[in-house]
């Protein structure tokens, strides 16, 4: 049975605007519920120099409120940037980032298309991997392929996992799975109007799921 206890929520948002971004986080954050990370996204191929004044400006909205802050694809800014560590897209990039980051920083692994990859990544000290995120295309693998590659893993790794959610109808789902995070997209906070209701929802649901799995 997963534990109700362990499971989190984790959020991923693109960055386009780092003040907009900033200040949509910050909106949804005043919900003070328990998320572990929040992972960002930043436009395509941003200059170094402004990448990392993005990551200035928006990590600390989340890091006062103890959440841990990640940037994707983006290794060498995550210090200079003040993040906590960096999710890298392959268990290639993640062996590559490994020696920037480690021992200070986390270092998360997705874009794991087989079972194989996963695994590779774990041997290599992924600090967790990730299953479901939407590709290159901006398109998520099958529902239920992620949910059942969730559940092989909870039931035979230690390395905890994430399992991303496209919409909050399927938080339950990855957390009856076993996942340890189940990841949300910040387009789900569009829902209501009020980010922090719709965070709350979303780990009111977590919280649920995990509770009543078998």
């Amino acid at each position: 049975m997963p534990d109700p206890d362990r499971q989190r929520l984790y959020l991923v948002m693109p960055v386009a605007s780092p003040a907009a971004t900033a200040a949509r986080l910050d909106a949804a954050l005043a919900a003070e519920v328990d998320v572990a990370a929040v992972l960002l996204r930043l436009a395509a191929h941003p200059a170094e120099r402004d990448a990392i004044n993005a990551v200035k400006a928006i990590a600390p909205v989340a890091q006062r409120r103890g959440i841990a802050v990640l940037v994707e694809d983006r290794p060498e800014i995550v210090a200079r940037g003040g993040a906590d560590g960096a999710h890298l897209s392959g268990e290639a990039a993640l062996r590559a980032a490994l020696p920037a980051l480690r021992p200070a920083l986390i270092a998360g692994a997705g874009a794991l298309r087989t079972r194989h990859d996963a695994m590779e990544a774990a041997e290599a000290g992924a600090d967790y991997v990730m299953f479901g995120e939407p590709g290159a295309d901006g398109r998520p693998p099958p529902f239920d392929v992620t949910v059942e590659r969730v559940g092989w893993w909870s039931e035979v790794f230690e390395t905890p996992c994430v399992g991303f959610a496209p919409t909050l109808d399927d938080i339950a789902a990855l957390a009856a799975a076993g996942a340890d995070f189940v990841a949300v997209p910040d387009s789900v906070l569009d829902g209501a109007g009020d980010p922090a209701a719709v965070l709350r929802d979303a780990v009111r649901r977590l919280a649920a799921a995990a509770e009543t799995a078998p």
